[in-house]
């Protein structure tokens, strides 16, 4: 068993023991570290290939992300994690890439868990990575992840309200905007579309194999019906990283904001939309149903 296989099934164990929404919760303290090393070139290129990055030498935007999200889960899954990972919902995810990373470059990945806030449907998280070069701070990423449960008090409403959605600490998942974030894109309904991508429905065990993320969602059709999901769904990073790979001149991308909102059944034909410069993004499926909306923001 991997060790986000058995992070899963720690997760899975622990989940009925955790109340989410308690007053006293806190958030553990620890910052799980990935040792710097280069990293490994087969496996890069596999990711690369099924995502649809070219090979431009630097690190695709989304990678270090997968890199650090072992020890991610690790933390979520811990006893001195507050929220059961069991059903919690990645909302959102924001990149910030400093500079280019070289796979040759000796990358240190450090994860922890940066905030609670309270969310009218419950309690989101905010998890935070890391990623340094010789002590330099190269990249780093906030992801939103909603806890569903009664919440205490009414809260003020937020930007979006989550729908059920893929898997993200990869339970089952949704997306919604979280107070004060920016917003992904405006009006993705309307953004003229750019590509249509045929998903097959193996997709999920082919990107699990690559990025270790292996959720029985993403697998089968009876692994997912589990989860309340009529078959196997695309991962929502998955779906990230392949809008991303269509972004022109990456190095010179400041901010990334993408909002995950419905889930991909697979098999499945979508809808890749985007601007003229193609800043704002969002995938569609079919009766324009929105899976995510995507914005860039560039430098200069």
């Amino acid at each position: 068993m991997t060790s986000l296989s058995a992070s899963l099934v720690r997760g899975a164990l622990l989940s009925p023991l955790k109340r989410a929404g308690r007053p006293d919760a806190a958030l553990p303290p620890d910052r799980p570290t990935r040792p710097a090393a280069p990293v490994a070139p087969g496996p890069l290129a596999a990711y690369g290939r099924i995502c649809g990055f070219t090979e431009s030498g630097a690190l695709p935007l989304t990678y270090p992300h997968v890199l650090a999200f072992p020890d991610t889960m690790r933390l979520m899954t811990g006893r001195a994690f507050p929220l059961p990972v069991l059903g919690l919902v990645h909302t959102w995810i924001e990149i910030t890439p400093h500079r280019p990373v070289e796979p040759t470059e000796p990358l240190e990945l450090t994860v922890y868990a940066q905030e609670l806030t309270p969310h009218r449907r419950g309690t989101e998280v905010t998890m935070t990575t890391e990623a340094r070069v010789a002590g330099e701070l190269v990249w780093e990423s906030r992801s939103g992840y909603l806890s569903r449960h009664a919440p205490r008090r009414p809260e003020p409403d937020r930007a979006s309200t989550p729908s059920a959605a893929e898997a993200g600490a990869n339970l089952p998942a949704a997306t919604a905007n979280a107070a004060g974030r920016p917003a992904a894109a405006a009006s993705p309904e309307v953004l003229p579309a750019r590509a249509e991508w045929p998903l097959p429905g193996d997709l999920g065990r082919r990107y699990g194999a690559v990025s270790g993320d292996r959720n029985p969602i993403h697998l089968y059709p009876l692994t997912a019906r589990l989860f309340g999901f009529p078959r196997a769904i695309a991962h929502g990073m998955w779906t990230a990283a392949r809008c991303l790979a269509e972004t022109r001149d990456p190095a010179a991308v400041r901010t990334v904001r993408i909002d995950f909102r419905a889930p991909v059944l697979l098999p499945a034909t979508v809808t890749y939309a985007a601007d003229a410069a193609g800043d704002a993004f969002a995938l569609r499926g079919p009766g324009d149903r929105v899976h995510l909306v995507g914005a860039v923001t560039r430098k200069g």
